[in-house]
């Protein structure tokens, strides 16, 4: 009979934890709380450097550092003999040779300044990861199974530096005017990894984990299949944005609900081969953006009227909540488009998408862990 229960039930049923320094039930869930503010410090830093990066973009200072320097890059220039030696290795770029060509040591400073910055803040946000984990280590605060996910979080984080790195390698080709989309695209994606999982990591540690065993049975199934499938389609949403980012799609075609003044924008095809249209062509990426915007909404349209049966009332506010902020997310990117991406509406759209994501993974969460409701409530 075991054998056909999740690995939660079997535990739950046949087991109790040990009592042991460190664990859940050893430190009556002192551990939990440790590791879930820290985790809440680093999904703030993280959410600051999403934003700082859509500024860097924005403000076209992602090329004004041509080096990668991981240790000796945090100390920035500290006299005028450095400036103009920063300044130098900007011109050798096709960015400055093309479009900034002339360029004032007060304006290269200005991108400088931004670049150094979100470089900065992801070392900063490194040593808090190292910091809290050896900390955390060190006082046997840690949860039972928790280590291998905090290692995670850290070892994502580093890929994300280098992915940071290969993205603003790719700018620095001969040739080339800004970043490669498609890398920017993967840059951007692997910070929402991050983001959710430190979302899904705080509501876990929110609980108790007998608790969440217990509340698993009465899971809606069919509800989480819906979330995550909300989820993943929200995910390639966020992909196609960083597209339409990269190649500054966002700023053509103004009109809405026509692109152009027709359903589809002129020349949508006009790239060969053809499959290039649908990452290179400004008119066609954001085509494609606003379709796939219609179908998220119709699909969260779709989850809410099926978090209506639900019998928790936490669970359908949840729903309630992805709903408001999807349609709002909607909206937004309509009156970003139609002002041509100003930065400031830019990079409240991109908020918005933090918010929608760490929403639907709360909504997902309930519906997989329903809180404990009296019929009082349920009434």
């Amino acid at each position: 009979m075991a054998g056909g229960r999740s690995i939660f039930e079997e535990v739950s049923e046949t087991q109790k934890p040990a009592a042991t320094p460190g664990g859940v039930t050893g430190d009556r869930g002192r551990g939990r709380r440790l590791v879930r503010i820290f985790i809440m410090i680093l999904f703030v830093m993280v959410v600051v450097q999403i934003a700082v990066g859509g500024l860097t973009r924005l403000t076209d200072s992602g090329l004004s550092i041509t080096e990668w320097a991981p240790i000796s890059g945090a100390i920035p220039p500290l006299n005028d003999a450095d400036w103009e030696a920063e300044l130098e290795a900007y011109r050798a770029t096709t960015e400055y040779q093309e479009q900034n060509r002339g360029m004032t040591m007060p304006e290269f400073q200005f991108i400088y300044w931004w670049e150094w910055g979100h470089r900065q803040w992801a070392r900063f946000l490194g040593l808090v990861w190292a910091v809290g984990f050896l900390g955390l280590l060190a006082t046997k605060s840690v949860p039972t199974g928790w280590s291998g996910r905090l290692l995670l979080l850290g070892a994502l984080g580093g890929l994300q530096g280098l992915a940071g790195w290969w993205m603003v390698h790719s700018g620095l080709a001969p040739g080339m005017f800004d970043v490669a989309s498609y890398r920017l695209a993967v840059h951007l994606v692997l910070a929402f990894v991050i983001l959710a999982l430190m979302a899904w990591y705080i509501l876990t540690l929110g609980r108790q984990e007998a608790e969440l065993m217990t509340a698993r049975r009465d899971g809606d199934r069919k509800l989480n299949g819906m979330a995550t499938g909300l989820l993943h389609l929200t995910f390639v949403q966020i992909l196609i944005g960083a597209l339409v980012a990269g190649i500054d799609a966002g700023r053509n075609y103004i009109d809405w609900p026509l692109m152009a003044g027709a359903f589809t924008p002129p020349d949508m095809w006009v790239l060969e081969p053809w499959y290039r249209n649908l990452f290179e062509n400004d008119g066609t990426v954001q085509f494609i953006h606003r379709i796939t915007g219609y179908v998220l909404l119709l699909f969260g349209i779709g989850a809410w009227f099926a978090s209506r049966r639900s019998s928790r009332a936490a669970t359908k506010r949840a729903f309630d909540w992805v709903g408001v902020m999807m349609f709002g997310q909607i909206v937004l990117g309509i009156v970003t488009v139609m002002h041509s991406s100003p930065w400031y509406l830019a990079i409240l759209h991109q908020f918005g998408a933090v918010v929608l994501i760490t929403l639907i993974l709360r909504a997902r969460f309930l519906a997989r862990y329903p809180l404990p409701q009296s019929v009082r409530g349920a009434a």
